[in-house]
């Protein structure tokens, strides 16, 4: 085995380490701010008490990945002059998408009477956009270390397949902001959207291994660690929750992973349960106009469609997260086909 993966490995579990750390103070610090969610009434009754639980428990990610992957890069300028500047893409997404959300969760909180609702929409999704599209023409146009960020990996195709740069920047803003909007519905139960990510982010750490994209693995496992870390306060019954700051962070960050793998058409694959929840959303609300009123599920995103109809919180979790695990290795499979 080569020492890249073992070191990758082993930042994961530093990162946990550290996260689980610092988290046990960042939560009592939110609950002194009285950073408390608000729960929509139009959610599932037992949800309501939930009401007041700290959010932008995102944030308890975040540090911990900026500042290892930062201080791991400089480590390596220092000592040998090179440094794995592909990273700094996926890492300033991160950053960008966090405040994004921290803005939107800030609103939320400041905002009761709009039950917790916070910037509009349409503002939200046109920062999503224009964050994704300058990502996108960096890959495109940057020589910055993006070995397959231009083009796809098709299963059973041996050869890799480079796109126009037009083709390709579509392809990078519709991978970047739906994920990152995916990711974000798929926060609305304790513990879910931690693992799920957790698991793609693995997943495509893999992938990126087997491709020797160093740098990559690293951060990808980096990911995984900060995410176990989250998921020890974030587990049933929550202490905190990600809120916007997290989920639309950590959505942008693994569709460009994926993208800079090259691997991006297993991405409905290997975070299936994220596209799926999205997918619901959409359709229920097309199926909503569509029909004059009528709705196709009990209730939008879809974990909440299985919460009406007789499971409970935890099961929802666990099954879903069982569905992740067989779909990331699903799509790891995938990858090594050639």
């Amino acid at each position: 085995m080569t020492p890249e993966l073992p070191f990758a490995l082993t930042l994961g579990a530093i990162t946990f380490l550290l996260t689980v750390i610092w988290g046990s103070p960042f939560v009592e610090v939110l609950r002194r701010l009285r950073a408390g969610k608000q729960i929509r009434e139009t959610g599932p009754a037992t949800h309501q008490s939930k009401m007041g639980t700290p959010t932008m428990g995102g944030i308890l990610i975040l540090v911990p990945v900026v500042l290892i992957t930062l201080g791991l890069n400089l480590a390596r300028v220092i000592q040998s002059g090179v440094t794995g500047s592909s990273i700094l893409l996926p890492l300033a997404l991160l950053i960008a998408f966090g405040l994004l959300g921290s803005i939107d969760d800030i609103e939320g909180i400041r905002s009761a009477r709009e039950r917790g609702e916070g910037i509009r929409a349409r503002t939200k999704f046109a920062g999503q956009i224009t964050f994704s599209i300058i990502a996108a023409i960096v890959m495109a146009y940057v020589d910055g270390g993006f070995q397959n960020a231009n083009g796809v990996y098709i299963p059973l195709f041996p050869t890799f397949i480079e796109l126009p740069p037009i083709l390709w920047i579509v392809i990078a803003v519709v991978a970047i902001t739906g994920m990152s909007n995916a990711v974000n519905f798929t926060d609305g139960l304790d513990g879910l959207s931690g693992i799920i990510t957790a698991s793609a982010f693995a997943a495509y750490g893999v992938i990126a291994h087997l491709q020797g994209q160093t740098f990559l693995v690293q951060f990808c496992f980096i990911m995984v660690g900060a995410c176990f870390g989250f998921l020890w306060y974030n587990a049933h019954p929550a202490q905190l929750f990600m809120g916007d700051v997290g989920s639309l962070a950590l959505g942008a960050a693994l569709g460009t992973v994926a993208l800079m793998t090259g691997q991006w058409l297993l991405l409905p694959i290997i975070a299936a349960i994220p596209v799926v929840e999205l997918l619901s959303v959409v359709l229920q609300v097309s199926y909503f106009r569509l029909t004059n009123g009528q709705r196709l599920f009990r209730m939008t995103p879809l974990h909440h469609h299985f919460e009406l109809g007789g499971w409970s919180e935890t099961q929802v979790v666990q099954r879903f997260w069982l569905v992740g695990i067989l779909t990331a290795m699903l799509g790891v499979s995938l990858a090594l086909l050639r």
